[in-house]
């Protein structure tokens, strides 16, 4: 397992904005969080669910630890007003954890030719992140700066037939965090992923019957949801990682997953 950081970090008056927070991975980070002594602004589109949530945080903490906002990460709208709502609520954001995500039941190369359909999944996982990472890093600076979080997958870093608009939202997430290895110099900012093997949760009952298939026939493992929860926690405490991903896999282990190297003496190499 990757090594933690020997400087504590600090949870106290920090406060986080969660994006797919009602449930599942991001739910549990949320509730790492307040055990921590942070205060936690959940967004999702499952109302119930986050109510619920905000409610079981509040409990614990036996103060308002928690709010919840109704958002769709796909629109600018609904990001600026949830991290505004950190700001009136808490005073500020110091931790971004763009978690949201959707999977599809089926594979879009032969489906009807949809507009719409064709781009929904792109526009949460991808853009869902790459438009909170903008709204997240004008409320951060306030603050001095800070850390952001995306959640990408095992398939972010490879790929699996059947799942072909997943693997490519998902690689997009790693392709983005990994172009900030600047951001720290410029505003005191960081940003990571963190890219979980299969993890038995409610949004993996969606992905496509082969690969479920797969997965049994060759006896692999899922992951922990609480390895999960140690990466995303690692990459929020430890103040030298920027612009990595860190993959979440069976039996608790935590790892680094470098990108190849393009740049040898001062030139970039491409292959075309």
């Amino acid at each position: 397992m990757t090594a933690h950081p020997k400087e504590t970090y600090d949870y106290e008056n920090k406060v986080a904005v969660i994006t797919g927070g009602s449930r599942n991975i991001g739910k549990m980070v949320a509730i790492e969080l307040v055990k921590k002594g942070a205060k936690v602004v959940i967004g999702d589109l499952l109302d119930k669910e986050g109510q619920n949530t905000i409610q079981e945080l509040n409990l614990m903490a036996k103060q308002q630890a928690a709010v919840y906002l109704h958002t769709d990460v796909a629109k600018y709208s609904d990001l600026i007003a949830l991290f505004q709502l950190a700001e009136s609520t808490f005073g500020g954001v110091d931790i971004a954890f763009l978690n949201a995500g959707i999977t599809m039941d089926h594979d879009l190369l032969l489906d009807p030719l949809d507009d719409e359909q064709d781009v929904k999944l792109m526009n949460v996982n991808t853009m869902g992140v790459i438009k909170g990472t903008k709204v997240a890093v004008r409320h951060l600076v306030k603050r001095g700066g800070g850390v952001i979080v995306a959640t990408s997958s095992g398939l972010g870093l490879e790929s699996f037939s059947y799942s072909s608009i997943y693997n490519a939202s998902k690689h997009a997430i790693v392709g983005w965090v990994r172009s900030f290895e600047h951001l720290p110099r410029v505003c005191n900012i960081r940003i990571n992923a963190v890219c979980p093997h299969a993890v038995e949760t409610d949004l993996s009952k969606d992905f496509p019957e082969p690969m479920f298939k797969l997965v049994k026939s060759i006896g692999c493992e899922n992951t922990r949801i609480e390895t999960v929860v140690k990466a995303v926690l690692l990459l929020i405490e430890d103040k030298n990682r920027n612009a990595q991903t860190l993959t979440a896999l069976p039996n608790d282990i935590i790892e680094l997953e470098e990108p190849p190297k393009i740049v040898a003496k001062g030139k970039l190499h491409f292959s075309i």
